[in-house]
């Protein structure tokens, strides 16, 4: 059985504007110590999902329906007092941005051990023993004595360490990490990831990595769903993905990749801005940008199809697979011709 298991997951929010669909019919599972890469540029659903999940939208704007199942348990529908009990000790979430996940006039200490006093019934000088011990597992140097230092003590990349301490202290099943590695320099970025994945093994947790950025779901995910103007548009194993890609989105995205050999050269990039989730297109909502456009493209919505690669692999897209080959062949074919003459 998954561990997650969601199911046409679908939250809209009332708007003076009118009603913004932010998710439409997304469905995944995600299994016990799997990590699964959610992949798409900013405004395409990523976080919006994973707040629902979590039951962090405001039910008094927002519209949900669908399943959201934790081991067979139905979440949508939980009261606060049960969302809250599941938050932090079934599962974690660690937010984009930690200067303001944090509170700032409040020791990094005194916050990890809430988050202990909540979900467990201990004294505060063992709240205090497991704060010094996680920040540790974190690999904070000198934890005994930062556990009494203020978030604006800390650089950027040891705020996301204390993050992910803080989402790790009850010992969650799963870890749900929105962004983490955004705003920080490459060196720390490959630590904090490094970090993950060995407290991932050490815990035997699944991992939710949310992104835009496709060379880290290459580098920690075992599973990916790519989504765009709110839904899921192609699901895979990671090494399919990247080995044979079905939808014009992801054939943008994997273009756009920087790649260290061609240093210098310009980045491809996908034309035109993602869709208005207030006013979506018909269609395909990838049909205003993409340049393999058909006219059924602007009319119907193509299903989430099992690939010829097996029926682990899905997408949406109206091209033949004998048009697809040839595209993504074609593609391929230019990205390492483009590598070689760098």
């Amino acid at each position: 059985m998954a561990a997650l298991e969601v199911t046409d997951l679908s939250t809209s929010f009332r708007t003076d504007d009118g009603i913004v669909k932010a998710v439409s019919g997304v469905s995944f599972g995600l299994d016990e110590g799997r990590t699964l890469g959610v992949v798409g540029e900013s405004g395409s659903g990523k976080s919006v999902t994973f707040l629902t999940v979590m039951g962090l939208v405001d039910p008094r704007s927002a519209q949900v329906g669908g399943s959201v199942k934790l081991h067979g348990q139905e979440m949508l529908g939980m009261s606060t007092s049960q969302l809250r009990q599941i938050r932090g000790s079934k599962i974690g979430m660690i937010f984009q941005d930690p200067m303001t996940s944090l509170n700032p006039v409040k020791t990094i200490g005194w916050q990890l051990e809430e988050a202990v006093l909540i979900h467990q019934d201990v004294t505060r000088k063992e709240a205090r023993k497991q704060a010094i011990a996680i920040l540790k597992e974190v690999e904070i140097p000198r934890a005994d004595q930062r556990v009494d230092d203020y978030p604006h003590q800390f650089s950027g990349g040891m705020r996301q360490r204390v993050m992910i301490a803080m989402a790790l202290i009850n010992n969650p099943e799963i870890l749900i990490a929105d962004e983490p590695t955004t705003a920080l320099d490459v060196t720390t970025q490959a630590q904090i990831l490094r970090l993950m994945k060995r407290l991932q093994d050490e815990h035997k947790m699944a991992i939710v990595m949310i992104t835009h950025d496709l060379g880290v779901v290459a580098e920690l995910a075992d599973d990916v769903i790519v989504m765009y103007g709110g839904r899921v548009v192609e699901q895979a194993k990671v090494d399919d993905l990247f080995a044979k890609p079905e939808m014009p989105y992801t054939w943008g995205l994997l273009g756009s990749l920087p790649r260290l050999n061609a240093a210098g050269g310009r980045l491809d990039q996908i034309p035109g801005q993602p869709p208005s989730l207030l006013n979506p297109p018909s269609g395909c909502p990838f049909h205003p940008r993409c340049e393999f456009v058909m006219n059924v493209c602007r009319q119907e919505l193509p299903a989430l199809d099992p690939s010829t690669q097996g029926l682990e692999h899905r997408f949406r897209c109206h091209l033949d697979e004998e048009a697809r080959t040839r595209i993504w062949n074609a593609k391929k074919a230019a990205l390492s011709a483009a590598e070689t003459a760098a």
